[in-house]
């Protein structure tokens, strides 16, 4: 049975503060501490008022569609509120998927103005350009895609309610489409042959003015800044957004890929990221997990994680550094930037052990600060040259990437630096009105407020027992209660 009540249920409260060490300002203690059954209410009503009737809309403003990587984190969130609405978000998604496997990475809602987000469906002209590469005729979306986390999160909503999910034969309706989504990944994009997958646009890896693209972009003749108009500075400062000549570069590789009828493999920017085969190899275990619910065997979806995550390895594993670091396909290089992207590889069971203890010792490094300047995992290296601590992907600190890390930390055994982590989210969250992103020194708002993931990643560590691993991934802790055992790893010994 569904549990639409529990829109307004609320775990037990509990006084939360988070002092980074070295704040020579910290606030105190009872400045800090915020309820936590207040914090559960507000964040189930932004996820109620950014509801549409079959998704949610990232921001009312800013982001008026669906977009896809954020409906996969809305979709882990909402499964604490409702896990029919969780599944109805993702199914929703799923829907739009083209042909050739590819979930665009953003569904547009015709009843939304065209002038009111760019680039708006008669930029993507997905119906007519995407024909080929089979786009659907009955709904418009975008013709590039996001990071992989679908398959995820469709496991941990199935495990929110099995007797809903079997009931509506949901894992049944989404695994032939996730199956088909990463088949696409895993083949068509491979294009630098070592069987990772590259992203084709800035956009698509979803850290859109990451300093990591300031290389291959540059290569990139922007589009003439007459030749379009930015909605987005109708609701966000310019001095949090990316500037006019990255969006030139946006706007000219988004171009040119939709006037190739959306082939992969003859544009100029095409990088191997590790956060998005990060994603993609956790969601690779969940699809295991999947099948094996559905009577399957997972066993061969297990191996290809694990060959996934050694080419991951090899490909992007940089020594010197502490951490994975881009690869520019065209260039035939590793990218020297230093990126939370590179830091996402933490979620994998399969990671190295001695690889799991450099990425704790850099994130924990003057580079990022977790646990000693900063509140947040900053998106970009304090130390970079382009660091920002309030443009967009250039140094702020984001929701979701630290809801990442809090999982991986704790799947690699750092459950005190976890706990710090999950409370600072909490903290941040609310503090800053669920915000799109924060300055990882201040907590300061950036961008919009109410934000869809924001809230969603917030409840779910609201849910989250301390005691769970990574989202699908077992920890090293003992896991007792049957909420928890419904959390067990994707990777689990149960391989069928």
């Amino acid at each position: 049975m569904d549990r639409t009540a529990q829109v307004t249920a609320r775990p037990t409260a509990r006084a939360i503060a988070y002092d980074p060490p070295s704040s020579a300002c910290a606030a105190s203690a009872a400045s800090a501490a915020f309820s936590a059954d207040a914090l559960h209410a507000r964040a189930a009503r932004v996820l109620e008022d950014n509801w549409t009737g079959t998704s949610t809309v990232p921001s009312r403003g800013l982001y008026p569609h669906q977009w896809s990587w954020d409906s996969g984190f809305i979709a882990i969130g909402l499964r604490h509120l409702s896990p029919l609405r969780a599944q109805t978000e993702l199914e929703t998604l799923l829907d739009a998927q083209w042909g050739d496997g590819r979930i665009p990475h953003i569904v547009f809602n015709p009843s939304v103005p065209l002038d009111a987000y760019f680039p708006s469906p008669d930029f993507w002209r997905s119906s007519t350009a995407g024909r080929a590469a089979g786009a659907p005729r009955t709904v418009q979306t975008s013709g590039i895609v996001q990071p992989p986390v679908h398959a995820l999160a469709a496991w941990l909503v199935h495990c929110a309610d099995p007797g809903l999910s079997r009931a509506r034969g949901f894992l049944a309706g989404v695994y032939p489409r996730l199956a088909a989504w990463h088949r696409y990944l895993l083949h068509r994009r491979d294009l630098g042959g070592g069987g990772l997958a590259s992203v084709v646009h800035p956009w698509e890896q979803g850290m859109d003015n990451s300093p990591c693209w300031d290389a291959p972009l540059a290569r990139i003749t922007p589009a003439p800044a007459r030749s379009f108009r930015r909605a987005d500075l109708d609701h966000g400062a310019p001095e949090d957004r990316p500037t006019d000549l990255d969006y030139g570069r946006y706007v000219r590789l988004a171009t040119d890929y939709r006037d190739r009828g959306y082939a992969d493999g003859a544009g100029g920017f095409a990088v191997e990221d590790p956060s998005f085969n990060a994603l993609l190899i956790a969601s690779e275990h969940a699809l295991a997990r999947i099948a094996h619910e559905l009577g399957a065997t997972g066993t061969a979806r297990h191996a290809r994680a694990e060959r996934l995550t050694a080419a991951l390895v090899d490909r992007l594993w940089d020594p010197a550094a502490g951490m994975f670091l881009c690869r520019d396909v065209r260039g035939g290089r590793l990218i020297p930037e230093r990126s939370v992207c590179g830091l996402i590889p933490l979620l994998l069971p399969a990671l190295p052990r001695e690889l799991a203890a450099a990425l704790v010792r850099t994130a924990c490094s003057p580079h990022f600060g977790l646990g000693t300047t900063t509140r947040l995992v900053p998106s970009y290296d304090l130390r970079g040259e382009a660091f920002d601590p309030h443009r967009y992907w250039r140094g702020p600190a984001w929701f979701n990437t630290n809801w990442l890390l809090e999982r991986g930390l704790r799947l690699h055994g750092e459950q005190a630096r976890a706990e710090a982590l999950r409370e600072a989210v909490l903290h941040s969250a609310d503090a800053s009105d669920f915000a799109e992103y924060v300055d990882p020194y201040t907590g300061e708002a950036c961008g919009a407020t109410r934000f869809g993931w924001t809230a969603a990643l917030a409840l779910d560590l609201l849910h989250e027992p301390r005691a769970a691993g990574a989202p699908g991934v077992t920890s090293q802790t003992d896991v007792n209660s049957p909420h928890d055992k419904a959390l067990k790893s994707v990777k689990g010994g149960d391989r069928g």
